[in-house]
Order: C-alpha cells, then sequence, then structure tokens
C-alpha cells in the first residue's frame, strides 16, 4: 500500500485508490473523503473508480432547500391530495451509502452544518414535522478551490477521515488505476474488521501522534485506527501492525498538522561530549571481549526498536507538502487573526442581489422580494381550516405566511502592503518582495479585489499607490520605489491603519501585509533615535491590534528579529520569518492569509 520511491504525486494516487477500497470496507465510521482536485481527468478517473465501487451514491447540490435535504412537506402532493403529505430527505435516502458534495468549498454553511449534525447523530429530523428517520452515511467532498481561495468548511472536513489533495497528479500518473475489491474480497475484509485486535500501546502511539502534530480533535486519532483497522483487513490479518499504523498516520494525521513537533534530538545532543571520555578505556575492549562470544543472541535487543510514536511521527512529517510546512511555520497565529475581525470577509446579506439564502419569513417592503415558493410551503398545511367552499381549488394566503428572498453578497477585500524600503531591508530582498507583489496583484485581479501599496523610508511613509484594480498601475508603482535611508516604522503602521480604516467604511475588507525586519530608528515626527522609533511602533501596533484588522508580518531579515516578533505580537499578526526571500514563497503565505479571511 506504502511503495518507496514513489513521488509525492503518485503517493497521492496510490492513496486516493487506497481510500476508495477503505470505504467500501467501512463507510459510515471514517466518515468520508476530502478530495481537493480541479475539474478534469483526473478526477474523473477518481470519480469512474468511486463508481465501478459500486457504492450507494446520492449527489446533494450546494443549494438544497431544508425539505429536500432533510425531509419534510411535500408540497405537490399536499396541494393535490389536500392531506399534509411528507417526503423522505436525501440524508435519509442515503443511509448506508455516500453523499457526494460537488463545490463542496461553495457549500452553504447552513447545509454543511446540517450534514454534521446528521453525521454526529446518526438520524436527522425532518423540518415542519416530527419525524426522525435513520442516516448513517459517509460523505465525499469534492473541493476545487485553489490555495487563495476558501474550502471547504471546517465543520465538515473535520469529521471527513481521509483528506487527499490530487491538484499535482497528471493525467499521466492517474492511469495507474486498481481494480475495485470484489464481493467476495469486501465480505472477507468486512468480516477479518469485525474482529480486529488493537493494542493500548498503538492507541496511546497514534493519541501521542496527533498531540505531537497539533491535531487537538478527538475524532481524527480515533479515525486513524478505524483506518489502520481497515488496512489490515485488507490485507487479511485480524490484527494492527505496525505498518498499519503508519499508513494511517501519514492519510489521517499529517494532513491535519497545525505545528510542528519539538525535536527531542537536541537533549540528545547534548551527551555527545561526555562520551569523550569513555574513549581512553580502548584497552579493556579485550576484556569485553568475552561477552562478544553471544553476539547472535545479543544482536536481537541490541538495535532498540525506535518508539512507535517516533515511527508514526516521522511517517505523518514526511507526507507533508512544502506549502503545508510554510503554513505550519505560522504557527497557530492564522486561527488567531481569522478571528480577530469577526465577520470580515464574510459573506453580507442583501435584499436584491448574491448568492441567495433560505428565505426568512417577512413582508414584501423596503426592497425585499417575496419569495412565493416558501410563502405557498408555509401555507398549504392550513388549507384545510381555510377553506370557506371545499373544492374551489384556490390556495388562500395571508399575511402571516409571508417569506422573502435573501441573498449573500460578497464584500469586497483589499490587501494593504506595507514595504520597507529603508537602508536596513538589502537590494535584493526588496526585489523579491516586489516580484511577490506582482504575483499577488495579478491573482486579485483576476478575483476583483482591490490593493494598496504603502513604501516608507527617510522620514515617513508614502502611499504609492492607492486602493485600485488597476494591474499596470499597481506594477508602474512598485516599479518606482527605490531604497535607502532611515525607517519609519511607526509612519509606515499609521499610514496602514488610516487606509485600513477608510476602506472599512467604505464596505471593503482590509488585510495588511508588512514586509520589515522591525528595526525602527525613524520617529513618527520624523527625527532620529531607535528608543523613541521604537516606542511610536509599539504604540501604532497596539492602535492596528485594537482594530481587529487581520495582519501579516513577513521578517525579512536574515535572522529573525526579535524586535519584528515583538511588534507582530502587539500587532496580532501572523509572524513568518524568510531569511531568503523568495517571491513564489511569500506569495503563497499571503494567499493563505487571504483564503483564512474569507472562509466562513
Amino acid at each position: 500500500m506504502n511503495t518507496p520511491g514513489l513521488s509525492q504525486a503518485s503517493q497521492a494516487w496510490q492513496d486516493a485508490q487506497l481510500a476508495l477500497m477503505a470505504l467500501q470496507v467501512d463507510p459510515v465510521r471514517l466518515g468520508g473523503i476530502w478530495l481537493r482536485a480541479a475539474h478534469g481527468p483526473v478526477r474523473d478517473t477518481w470519480l469512474q473508480l468511486l463508481k465501478d465501487a459500486k457504492l450507494k451514491t446520492f449527489r446533494v447540490p450546494g443549494q438544497v432547500d431544508d425539505e429536500r435535504l432533510l425531509g419534510g412537506l411535500d408540497l405537490a402532493a399536499t396541494l393535490q391530495s389536500g392531506q399534509v403529505m411528507h417526503q423522505l430527505g436525501l440524508l435519509a435516502q442515503a443511509h448506508g451509502g455516500v453523499i457526494v458534495l460537488p463545490m463542496a468549498e461553495r457549500l452553504p454553511s447552513k447545509v454543511s452544518a446540517h450534514i454534521a449534525q446528521a453525521q454526529d447523530c446518526g438520524q436527522v429530523h425532518a423540518t415542519h414535522a416530527h419525524i426522525t428517520s435513520p442516516a448513517q452515511f459517509s460523505v465525499i467532498a469534492l473541493d476545487e478551490s485553489e490555495e487563495d481561495e476558501a474550502c471547504a468548511a471546517q465543520g465538515l472536513t473535520e469529521r471527513l477521515g481521509l483528506w487527499l489533495d490530487l491538484r499535482d497528479v497528471s493525467m499521466a500518473q492517474s492511469d495507474n488505476t486498481l481494480e475495485a475489491l470484489g464481493q467476495a474480497e469486501l465480505q472477507e475484509a468486512i468480516a477479518l474488521l469485525q474482529r480486529m485486535e488493537t493494542s493500548h500501546e498503538q492507541v496511546e502511539a497514534l493519541c501521542q501522534t496527533a498531540l505531537a502534530l497539533g491535531v487537538d480533535s478527538l475524532r481524527p486519532p480515533l479515525m486513524a485506527l478505524r483506518l489502520a483497522c481497515v488496512c489490515a483487513a485488507l490485507e487479511g490479518r485480524d490484527a494492527v501492525e505496525p505498518s498499519d499504523l503508519q499508513l494511517a498516520a501519514r492519510l489521517v494525521l499529517g494532513p491535519r498538522a497545525t505545528r510542528m513537533p519539538a525535536q527531542p534530538q537536541d537533549e540528545e545532543q547534548e551527551p555527545p561530549p561526555p562520551e569523550e571520555p569513555p574513549e581512553p578505556p580502548p584497552e579493556q575492549e579485550p576484556e569485553s571481549e568475552p561477552p562478544e562470544p553471544p553476539p547472535e543472541d545479543d544482536q536481537e535487543p541490541e538495535p532498540p526498536q525506535e518508539a512507535l510514536e517516533d515511527v508514526l511521527l516521522a511517517a505523518a512529517i514526511a507526507s507533508l507538502p512544502p506549502k503545508l510546512l510554510d503554513r505550519l511555520l505560522m504557527g497557530k497565529a492564522s486561527t488567531k487573526a481569522a478571528h480577530g475581525l469577526g465577520n470580515s470577509g464574510q459573506a453580507k446579506t442583501s435584499k436584491l442581489r448574491g448568492r441567495p439564502l433560505t428565505p426568512r419569513p417577512g413582508k414584501p417592503s423596503a426592497g425585499a422580494r417575496l419569495h412565493v415558493l416558501a410563502t405557498l410551503v408555509n401555507a398549504a398545511p392550513k388549507q384545510r381550516l381555510r377553506q370557506n367552499t371545499p373544492g374551489s381549488g384556490r390556495v388562500v394566503i395571508r399575511s402571516d405566511d409571508f417569506h422573502v428572498q435573501r441573498y449573500a453578497q460578497q464584500t469586497p477585500s483589499c490587501l494593504i502592503f506595507a514595504l520597507d524600503a529603508s537602508g536596513s531591508a538589502a537590494q535584493h530582498r526588496l526585489a523579491e518582495a516586489k516580484g511577490a507583489v506582482e504575483l499577488l496583484l495579478e491573482q486579485s485581479y483576476a478575483r476583483r479585489d482591490s490593493v494598496c501599496v504603502i513604501g516608507f523610508r527617510l522620514a515617513a511613509a508614502q502611499v504609492l499607490l492607492p486602493p485600485t484594480r488597476s494591474l499596470v498601475r499597481a506594477k508602474r508603482a512598485l516599479g518606482g520605489l527605490p531604497g535607502g535611508g532611515g525607517t519609519p516604522l511607526a509612519s509606515g503602521i499609521q499610514a496602514a491603519l488610516l487606509q485600513a480604516q477608510m476602506l472599512h467604511r467604505a464596505g471593503s475588507t482590509p488585510m495588511l501585509v508588512i514586509l520589515s525586519d522591525g528595526r525602527a530608528n525613524v520617529s513618527l515626527a520624523g527625527t532620529g533615535g531607535r528608543a523613541q522609533a521604537r516606542e511610536d511602533a509599539q504604540a501604532w501596533a497596539q492602535q492596528w491590534r485594537l482594530s481587529g484588522y487581520p495582519s501579516l508580518w513577513i521578517d525579512t531579515a536574515p535572522q529573525p528579529e526579535p524586535q519584528a516578533q515583538n511588534l507582530a505580537n502587539l500587532m496580532g499578526a501572523n509572524y513568518f520569518p524568510m531569511p531568503y526571500v523568495q517571491a513564489q514563497r511569500m506569495a503563497t503565505v499571503v494567499q493563505d492569509l487571504s483564503a483564512q479571511m474569507r472562509k466562513p
């Protein structure tokens, strides 16, 4: 199942096929699969393998209403018969099967919450009726989001045991397909799974691995243990072996890592100096010859086997993609920043345009539009009480039946780049920073987001580019950014805050990216003096934190600068040291911050 020597993309494709086999054996307890792949031949091949697996699948569209999803009133049958008729929802119909969610990154939060609740409870409650139906199913979330876009909701993906990423798999690599389990093989694996044995040490090793990787939820270790049992059953064994646990740690725990584990090797490297004194007694080597005769028996215990949790941890870390490693270096600050702005970056309710939301009771006034279908659904159960002449065929509607349409309108965002162009920033780092900004400008332009560029050097900060969507104008402004002089850091933060407040009042979501080493030497008044400059910078950093706007501090110093770390903490910003500045890597880090801000 885990073939050494495979490239990361080939290994990802092999894992995707193994995930389908595991889903055949135990779909419910594994939760499901979160598949990140663009619409194309690779994903089509995987979906064909899903079809060949002969799993009972149900496709759930993103704009499904509550009655169709959970079950409830059958409007057509109710109006036709004159009696309240109910229909079974998609979640109840999928009992024992698999739900497929196309474009899961755009799934409304209400729909994902209903699905998550049904997975937790194993049953679903119909709307407008006291009817409960069993609903134990697995979920396959097809996520087409890009790196800088919001992905599927966390509340949904947390309940899916297997996280797969096929975005780097080529069409040629996807030609290597495995056959789905036959009926006889499937029944044998299920029988072995029912009598599978695990040890307390194996469970503890998975939990310790999850803890070291920063996986706080209890679901991933449980699903990893279940996957290890399924893998053992697929291999024809009734007991879990370390290889099964390594595979489970790589597929379940590795993609969920939120931090890099601490390296205990530093403590072991300290004792080597005392090892030098034992070197003089080589004369005792002949004395140690007598115990050497039984090396055959001693050789087995001599190499102490590595602790199981260390083996699992190494397997999980080895599978981490480079982009994820950059995210882990940022630590948990992204979560802190994501919650700092409340509803920033999220969709706002509108009455006229946007993505349709569930209608709410209300009267069609002040621009609100009447939702005819929801109004009829609310009025249908009351027709027998309202009909004066039975059989007239008219539907009696009253004002308390009215429902109005609502829309979710995405608020625009603006990336504010504050570039340190002083002498403390080397010219080659400044050039790479400009390259990263240009890459981000192209992607922001494609999403119709605006950008703002602020440069600070000499005595004060200067708005080089007011908020704009013009890519040509932005590149021209960046091309004219000189370097050298003092570092008026306080002035740069002040200018960024003023721009952010203006954008917020205009209805945009501001996000700040500071590229600086944090060595302020020019005060807010424009005079020299490191002490006063540092105090001014700290004061405005605290002002930024009070505003609650998200921010990212990229430290461009050759070594992580304590002053930059301190200012980032005062601002409540993500801190990311980048001693070897690379334009593409810097752009990826900023994309991750933008995606965090866009998550609902």
